[in-house]
């Protein structure tokens, strides 16, 4: 499994992201499933509320079963509070938050993230490092 991040949901609808080209190629080769979380979706609708067709677009993908959306449970709910109050000098939002608990409750490695720079410092429970996709931005 990949932890799908805002800034490639944005960049694959969004033809006019500096990242656009890289992460539709990076897309193409994803051969895991990837998940995302409702946090991190609302967030890409929200940014992508200049076009309707862009969010219709993000709809179909989430309909034809192009990302997985996994629910937070109580316990989950409370670790993603202590994340955000850890990371608070970031400080880390809540769709971060969101898949840093499901990196460690799935014990997932891979996140596709534009957000390099946090992701290299969040430190998710039995997991050392994440792997970022793409490498390079």
């Amino acid at each position: 499994m990949i932890l799908l991040d805002t800034g490639p949901i944005v960049a694959f609808f969004d033809a006019s992201d500096h990242y656009h080209h890289a992460c539709i190629e990076l897309l193409k080769t994803v051969n895991e499933p990837l998940v995302t979380t409702w946090p991190v979706l609302t967030e890409a609708f929200y940014l992508l509320g200049f076009s309707w067709k862009a969010q219709d677009n993000l709809w179909g993908f989430i309909t034809r079963g192009g990302v997985d959306i996994l629910p937070l449970n109580d316990s989950q709910q409370t670790r993603c509070r202590q994340l955000m109050e850890k990371y608070s000098d970031l400080p880390m939002d809540l769709a971060d938050g969101t898949l840093v608990v499901l990196a460690e409750s799935q014990k997932i490695k891979k996140v596709f993230t534009l957000d390099h720079k946090d992701f290299k410092i969040y430190k998710p429970a039995r997991i050392k490092y994440f792997t970022l996709l793409p490498a390079r931005i």
